[in-house]
């Protein structure tokens, strides 16, 4: 797929990019985790069930690291176009190679591609392949590990925080998603 992205791209006249892209629910569930404490002393870590969520989308780019995030109510076909559309209007001088999973929202129908865009879906159960996976955990380790909120505006923002982090910080991004075999692939 990427050789046919890359004449596709090619034929536009436009460099290719690679992205891949996921969706992450965060919300006021939490799960305690391990952390460093001097000896002697037990830490006291909060723990809460809210049944609050909203839904982070990223898209994450193993060539340099750039990456395109936004955060919706929902997972579905319409917000799953409407990021499409964000990351189109972020990189506007790119064809774009998107690579997915094959949720219901991800499927021909559900969503319009916009133009100088295919779609490349991962095979079935097979989370390991796709490096946003990674990101998510490397988010919820560093910015959601023992906190707890008070409300969903104190979720979006702390999700603001960590997604403006890794923008600014790509050489984060490129560490976390440059699997071997993506990098042999865009060789190619």
């Amino acid at each position: 797929m990427a050789r046919q992205a890359y004449e596709k791209a090619q034929a536009a006249g436009r460099p290719l990019r690679i992205f891949f892209q996921d969706e992450a629910r965060f919300g006021r569930i939490n799960d305690p985790r391990r952390c460093w404490v001097r000896a002697g002393i037990r830490p006291v870590v909060g723990k809460q069930i809210v049944r609050e969520y909203t839904y982070a989308y990223g898209a994450f780019c193993p060539q340099d690291g750039a990456s395109s995030h936004l955060i919706l109510p929902a997972m579905d076909g319409y917000c799953m176009t409407y990021f499409l559309r964000h990351v189109r209007k972020e990189f506007p001088d790119d064809f774009i190679l998107m690579v997915m999973d094959g949720a219901p929202c991800h499927k021909d129908g559900a969503m319009d591609v916009p133009e100088n865009m295919i779609i490349q879906r991962l095979p079935p159960y097979s989370p390991e392949l796709n490096p946003s996976e990674n990101m998510w955990d490397d988010m919820r380790e560093k910015f959601f590990g023992n906190t707890v909120f008070d409300s969903m505006k104190a979720v979006e923002n702390r999700l603001c925080e960590a997604m403006n982090h890794y923008a600014d910080t790509p050489e984060t991004v490129l560490s976390i998603t440059s699997f071997p075999w993506i990098n042999s692939s865009i060789e190619c």
